[in-house]
């Protein structure tokens, strides 16, 4: 398979390039994390976006090297918005697919690359976001997002650590052997980087799905405890923030449901009995779980699909923050 010059995708900002090399030199060999998530793929739960807002959030940061998006983003599928006052045309907004320099609290330099997915060209991006981690010496490059799972909300956020480093998130376990996905950038960016022997590390939280297409704090903060965890960056004032979120989360959701009707409050019922009955399979080492009483699939969605509905309607009143 022939691959163009990655080069030809991104174009490197030369001040951001000098003041990301001379801040990953005075790091010593180590090296720098680059953290990576891209729009238009799964993310339940808005896991990804809300953790790259809160990485951003009240940091400086610096433009080391921007994409082209006019050859990676198809506008037909996402078309940018466009502003349009009385006889004209007045902004355009433009995607913005950028590696960007930051600092955790300590002053530790970290990469964020982040932005729309791209659609087209995945082997010669993944052949980009390798060649730019060669340059700059990256040590760790970690992906997430959210994924829609039969979960309650009332049970902790699980996690599947995948990648070439999942030893650095021990304790955490698959919830399948083996399953063929719809591929994504993200995914086959993590794919090319282990094959050419880079560390990598892929996080996906366990959003239940019928809070998948709302925010939900939650699954953001377990992943950024595990970003943490796994590359020794400080980040409180995220941390912060998302607690602060999911708290608010938690109890406009159980308002709903004590406001709501009894076959919703039912399946969240039956949901941690699943669950409960799944963690104490495992606790005894037998992959049998007690059989709990659940909806069919077709009674579920049909449940989440009205709950989605009404607090849509109710946002304004109090609901859940989207």
């Amino acid at each position: 398979m022939t691959v163009h010059d990655p080069q030809d995708l991104y174009t490197w900002d030369p001040d951001g390039l000098r003041q990301a090399e001379e801040e990953v030199s005075r790091e010593g060999d180590a090296g720098p994390v680059l953290l990576y998530h891209f729009e238009g793929f799964i993310d339940a739960g808005e896991t990804g976006a809300q953790l790259v807002e809160q990485l951003r959030e009240g940091r400086a940061s610096t433009t080391v090297a921007r994409f082209d998006h006019d050859r990676l983003v198809d506008y037909r599928a996402r078309r940018p918005a466009m502003t349009f006052r009385r006889d004209r045309w007045t902004s355009y907004t433009t995607p913005v697919l950028e590696l960007q320099l930051l600092n955790d609290a300590t002053g530790q330099p970290f990469l964020l690359l982040s932005g729309p997915e791209p659609d087209v060209e995945w082997e010669r991006f993944a052949a980009a976001v390798r060649q730019i981690m060669e340059r700059l010496g990256v040590r760790l490059a970690v992906t997430f997002h959210g994924i829609p799972m039969g979960v309650p909300h009332t049970r902790p956020v699980g996690l599947t650590p995948h990648g070439s480093r999942t030893d650095l998130l021990p304790g955490h376990r698959s919830m399948f052997d083996e399953a063929q996905v719809p591929g994504s950038a993200a995914a086959l960016t993590e794919f090319r980087l282990g094959e050419a022997g880079h560390d990598v590390l892929g996080l996906a939280a366990h959003v239940p799905h019928y809070l998948a297409r709302s925010r939900y704090p939650d699954a953001s903060l377990t992943v950024l405890e595990s970003v943490t965890a796994a590359t020794g960056l400080v980040l409180p004032e995220a941390a912060q923030e998302l607690r602060s979120r999911a708290l608010r989360t938690r109890e406009d959701i159980e308002r709903e449901l004590a406001d709501g009707d009894a076959e919703l409050v039912s399946v969240v019922r039956g949901l941690e009995q699943q669950y409960d009955a799944m963690a104490g399979a495992e606790t005894r080492g037998s992959l049998m779980a007690e059989p709990a009483e659940l909806p069919s699939a077709e009674e579920l969605g049909e449940v989440f699909e009205r709950f989605l509905a009404e607090r849509g309607e109710g946002e304004s009143g109090g609901g859940t923050e989207r």
